[in-house]
């Protein structure tokens, strides 16, 4: 059995880490460099710094923001917001992060998938997939700018595609239960999961340790969340011991 991951997510605005609910009503959580050095001594597997206005502000991302972080962990660290060329990729690898995290400026230009993965390698290339379910209930779509625009493309057909592309791995978030602390979307990601041949994280709605083994059950390779860490409503050791019981291999 592949060692299953947790990963807190830094959601980064004007220089601090921020969480809220469905992708609105944002509050403070701290200090990025403080906030990152603190998770990579809990046992975090990986971080994830999503830069949350870059996109809708039509700014790249804050290249400080990355070295200072790079410079506080020593656990493999993505970074996504803002990203729209290879030579973006290429500034943000640069300055210390292991791999880049892709959303808008692949739904808009899907050749940059392919661009960035042909040089960089496609364990560098993360496509981030903001999804929401349609009003009927039948499916989910796609959003960009920070779930903003909902693009009318199917989310689990965009996954197939950016596999296709050539991402090393899918970020899926569910914008229905974002910062709900109800659990994660299972058939959302099992439906992506059963589709793509790469690993998918699974976030949006993490509450307690039994969600984070429902993602995996329903074909996480890993299990991503924020405000439960960020406010401490439980600890990355306490979901590590809880998924160890449940006979899920991590790294302890």
């Amino acid at each position: 059995m592949h060692t299953k991951r947790v990963i807190p997510c830094l959601d980064v605005k004007d220089g601090r880490v921020v969480k809220g609910i469905n992708f609105v009503n944002l509050r403070d959580a701290g200090d990025i460099s403080e906030v990152s050095s603190a998770y990579d001594k809990a046992g975090a597997d990986e971080l994830v710094f999503l830069d949350i206005t870059a996109s809708s502000d039509a700014r790249d991302t804050q290249l400080e923001w990355v070295r200072e972080v790079a410079s506080r962990v020593f656990i493999p660290f993505t970074v996504g917001g803002g990203i729209r060329t290879v030579d973006d990729v290429r500034a943000i690898l640069r300055e210390g992060a292991d791999k880049v995290a892709i959303n808008s400026a692949a739904i808009m230009n899907p050749q940059i998938v392919s661009d960035a993965a042909k040089k960089f390698g496609s364990q560098c290339v993360v496509v981030a997939i903001d999804a929401k379910r349609r009003p009927d209930g039948e499916g989910w779509t796609i959003y960009k700018n920070g779930g903003r625009v909902d693009m009318g493309i199917d989310a689990v057909e965009w996954a197939g595609e950016v596999c296709r592309l050539g991402a090393g791995e899918i970020l899926l978030t569910s914008m229905d239960c974002d910062g709900t602390n109800n659990g994660y979307d299972t058939e959302l990601t099992k439906a992506v999961a059963d589709r793509v041949d790469i690993p998918v994280i699974a976030s949006g709605g993490a509450g307690k340790p039994e969600h984070f083994y429902d993602a995996i059950e329903a074909g996480a390779e890993a299990v991503l969340a924020a405000s439960l860490f960020h406010y401490k409503e439980l600890e990355i050791s306490e979901v590590k011991s809880y998924l160890r019981s449940r006979g899920v291999s991590v790294r302890l």
